[in-house]
C-alpha cells in the first residue's frame, strides 16, 4: 500500500496500472486525472470497462519539436509557420505535416506553392489546402504533407503515413525537424521538445481536463491563442501552469502574404464572428487595406458560395483551409479578381517573448 502514484511507479515499476476504484473515493475527474499522469509514465490503464494506452513514439534520430493541439480551430498551424519562419532564419528546417487531407503517400513541397498550382491540384480532385500546404506557401520552408486517420483521447492515429514522412524528412538532411499534429492527434513520433496549443476560449474544463491533461504533462511549453482582452483567458492560464512548465498567451491577426495597401479587400477565414470586426481593423491600420467584407465560412462551402455572389472586392484575401482553393479561388479566376493567401500575425497578450522561447526549445532540442 502507498500513497503517492509516482513513488509507487518508481519503486515497483509496473507493467500495467489497474483501477479498482469506483464512486464515492475517485470520480471521474480524478480517475482521468490517475490516466494521465499512467500516461506520461509510458503505461496502460485500464480498468472494469476502460483501457487506456500510451501513444506509441517511434524514435527520430534528428533534433524535433513537435506542435499538437487540444482540438481543430486552435491556431495550430499558425503557430507552426510562425516558428518554422524563426528557425529557418539560422537554421535548414524541414516541417512534417499530418492531416486528414493529406496525400496517400509522404509528399514533398520543396517550392512554396502558389494560387495557380494549388488550383491545378484542387481541379486534380486533390485537397489543395491541406496544411502541408498552408505551411510551405506561408513559412517558405521545404514541408512533407502526411495523412492520418482517425484519432483517441490521447492523441493515437488510428492509421497514418507518418513514420514514412520522418523517413522522407531524415533524406533531407536538416538541422531541425518540427512536426505539425492534426487536430487533437500527435504525431507519432519522439520529438525531442513539443509544444501544445489551446484555444484560451475553450472550455477550461475540457482543455485541462480528460486526456488532454496529458498532453499538458508531456508538453514543455503551452501556447494560448486567442486570449482577447476580456474573454477571462486569465483562469485558463493559471490551470494550465498547474499543468505545464511555461505557458505564453498569444492572439491570432490576418498577416497578408503580398502587400494589399489601398485596395479593396474582402477576406475569407473560419474566425467566429466576434472576431470579425477585430480582424478588418488590423488589416487596415497594419496594412493600408479598405476591408469590405470578412467571412467566417470557408468550412460551410453552401453558406461561403451564398455570400460570393454578393461580394465585390479587387482582392479575396483567404485563408488556406477548408473551401479557400476550390470555391474561393475559383470564383476569383472567374471574376478575374486577385487572390492573396493570409498567415497569421502571432501577438503576445501577456508581455511574454514568445520567440525566446520557441528559440530556446530549439536550442534544448539541438543540445
Amino acid at each position: 500500500v502507498v500513497d503517492d502514484l509516482e513513488a509507487a511507479l518508481a519503486e515497483h515499476r509496473p507493467e500495467l496500472v489497474v483501477d479498482l476504484s469506483d464512486e464515492p473515493v475517485l470520480g471521474p475527474r480524478e480517475r482521468f486525472r490517475l490516466a494521465s499522469r499512467v500516461l506520461v509514465a509510458g503505461l496502460p490503464y485500464v480498468g472494469a470497462d476502460f483501457r487506456f494506452d500510451p501513444p506509441e513514439l517511434e524514435p527520430f534520430p534528428l533534433p524535433s519539436i513537435g506542435i499538437v493541439g487540444t482540438g481543430k480551430r486552435v491556431g495550430k498551424t499558425a503557430i507552426t509557420a510562425h516558428a518554422a519562419r524563426l528557425y529557418a532564419q539560422d537554421r535548414k528546417v524541414v516541417v512534417v505535416a499530418m492531416g486528414r487531407g493529406g496525400p496517400p503517400e509522404p509528399e514533398v513541397a520543396s517550392v512554396a506553392p502558389d494560387i495557380d498550382a494549388l488550383l491545378k491540384l484542387s481541379r486534380s480532385g486533390r485537397h489543395a489546402a491541406s496544411d502541408y500546404l498552408e505551411t510551405a506557401a506561408l513559412a517558405g520552408v521545404v514541408t512533407v504533407g502526411c495523412r492520418r486517420c482517425g484519432g483517441g483521447l490521447a492523441g493515437t492515429v488510428s492509421t497514418s503515413n507518418v513514420h514514412e514522412g520522418a523517413r522522407r524528412a531524415v533524406e533531407l538532411g536538416p538541422d531541425l525537424v518540427v512536426f505539425d499534429g492534426s487536430g487533437a492527434a500527435l504525431p507519432p513520433v519522439a520529438t525531442s521538445r513539443r509544444i501544445l496549443v489551446v484555444n484560451a476560449q475553450q472550455d477550461p474544463d475540457v482543455v485541462t481536463g480528460y486526456l488532454n491533461e496529458y498532453r499538458h504533462l508531456v508538453s514543455d511549453l503551452v501556447i494560448l491563442t486567442m486570449a482577447e482582452r476580456g474573454s477571462g483567458w486569465e483562469e485558463l492560464h493559471g490551470r494550465t501552469l498547474s499543468l505545464a512548465p511555461r505557458v505564453i498567451a498569444t492572439t491570432l491577426r490576418p498577416k497578408p502574404a503580398e502587400a494589399i495597401e489601398g485596395r479593396t479587400v474582402a477576406f475569407f477565414s473560419t474566425a467566429p464572428e466576434s472576431a470579425h470586426k477585430v480582424f478588418a481593423a488590423h488589416l487596415r491600420d497594419e496594412y493600408g487595406a479598405d476591408v469590405v467584407h470578412v467571412s467566417g465560412s470557408l468550412s460551410d462551402r453552401a453558406m461561403l458560395r451564398t455570400e460570393l455572389e454578393s461580394v465585390e472586392a479587387e482582392v479575396f484575401l483567404v485563408e488556406l483551409k477548408a473551401a479557400a482553393v476550390d470555391v474561393v479561388a475559383e470564383a476569383a479566376s472567374e471574376r478575374g479578381v486577385d487572390v492573396v493567401l493570409a498567415g497569421s500575425d502571432v501577438l503576445t497578450a501577456d508581455g511574454e517573448d514568445l520567440d525566446a522561447e520557441l528559440l530556446r526549445l530549439a536550442e534544448e532540442a539541438s543540445s
